[in-house]
């Protein structure tokens, strides 16, 4: 199954960002999924503070995983130091392929 993971890893954690992420990506393998997709947003200001911290670096990874590992992948991250909140989802794949058909087909602002 597909599902969006989407990590704020800790301000502190920029300058070995590559760790953090990769204690993620192998909690993704480890419990059978793997990662198909990865974008860095970067650091970004949180909208209310968390843990403490008012900024997090952001990182969007799609991921396809069996039906037992997001549980498994959840209690990890709660004990994380590395991330300070995160949010996986599972993904509407009828409303995604609706949605890049709709983006397809809308006009370039480019040509005109």
């Amino acid at each position: 199954m597909e599902y969006e993971l989407t990590v704020l890893v800790h301000p502190d954690r920029e300058s070995e960002l590559e760790k953090a992420l990769d204690v993620v990506r192998s909690l993704v393998t480890t419990n059978g999924g793997k990662v198909v997709k990865e974008d860095n947003w970067g650091k970004k200001k949180l909208a209310y503070r968390i843990k403490k911290q008012d900024f997090a670096i952001y990182v969007l990874m799609d991921v396809e995983l069996p039906a037992a590992a997001p549980l498994k992948i959840s209690n990890a991250l709660n004990i994380s130091d590395d991330v300070i909140r995160y949010l996986l989802v599972k993904v509407d794949a009828k409303e995604r392929a609706r949605l890049e058909a709709a983006k397809k087909n809308q006009p370039d602002d480019e040509e005109e």
